[in-house]
């Protein structure tokens, strides 16, 4: 996708996606970070309006029900009332085929660092605040884990999911043009590897916006860390089959599960 300031927009783009995945017999699908609200001033007042259902939670709602399809809903600002934080989360929902919120993650790690672009200083943890539990969810597809975008960046999470039974991680993503450059696939690469586990990276595709320019590179890695499908950048949508029999054959044949010595990593 490529995200723009005026909702609607974003919301027909997703929906004209969803809908062609539809059709095509998708079971499950991933919508990047942020794939309705994408630079808007006003972060706060967006969560507040979306903790009890607003226009971004109500269309994900509406697609997945109206198209028979689970989507793993990129991420929306979300305010909790009971929080400590004032801060919102950036929280990814999953809708079954009947439109019921069956799982929220709240992304754990936020991005701030110093890049040399257009932008230049990034402080996700100005405006959201971080969440604490991993989350994992049984789907038509297979165990699915959840990450969001520099979550990718932490090994131990993708290896708390995989301990817990994730065969799959979703990663909704905005990664940024330089740094999705040179590392974007190999981190996803890396992930499936070292875990043996499918990783589906859905990541805001526009190259050229003229405030936050996002690398794209929408990727489904296979557990040997094959690419089974790529969207460069645009707006636009890739499948690929989930085969657990053949992740089950690789960590039968690879089983670095059982192989592990973390006795001689203790201080």
């Amino acid at each position: 996708m490529t995200v723009g300031l005026n909702l609607q927009a974003n919301l027909d783009q997703a929906k004209s996606l969803i809908q062609i995945a539809a059709k095509k017999g998708v079971k499950l699908l991933v919508l990047p970070e942020n794939f309705a609200y994408f630079g808007q001033p006003k972060v706060k007042t967006i969560a507040i309006q979306e903790e009890s259902g607003g226009p971004a939670r109500t269309f994900l709602s509406e697609q997945a029900s109206k198209n028979k399809i689970w989507i793993v809903g990129g991420t929306i600002p979300v305010i909790n009332s009971q929080a400590s934080s004032k801060n919102p989360s950036s929280s990814c929902f999953v809708l079954d085929d009947s439109g019921f919120e069956v799982a929220c993650y709240k992304k754990i790690h936020l991005f701030d660092a110093m890049l040399d672009d257009s932008v230049g200083s990034y402080c996700e943890s100005s405006d959201y605040s971080s969440g604490e539990q991993p989350i994992i969810v049984d789907t038509p597809i297979g165990s699915l884990g959840l990450a969001v975008c520099y979550d990718l960046r932490f090994p131990e999470l993708f290896r708390y999911l995989s301990d817990h039974g994730a065969e799959i991680v979703a990663v909704p993503a905005a990664f940024t043009s330089q740094t999705g450059k040179s590392h974007w696939t190999p981190l996803l690469r890396a992930r499936a590897i070292e875990n043996l586990i499918y990783v589906i990276g859905s990541n805001m595709g526009d190259r050229y916006h003229k405030n936050r320019p996002t690398w794209g590179g929408s990727t489904i890695i296979d557990p040997w860390g094959n690419i089974m499908n790529e969207l460069e950048e645009g707006s636009g949508m890739i499948t690929a089959d989930i085969d657990l029999d053949y992740l089950k054959s690789l960590r039968n044949k690879l089983p670095i599960y059982d192989h592990r010595r973390f006795s001689v990593l203790k201080p």
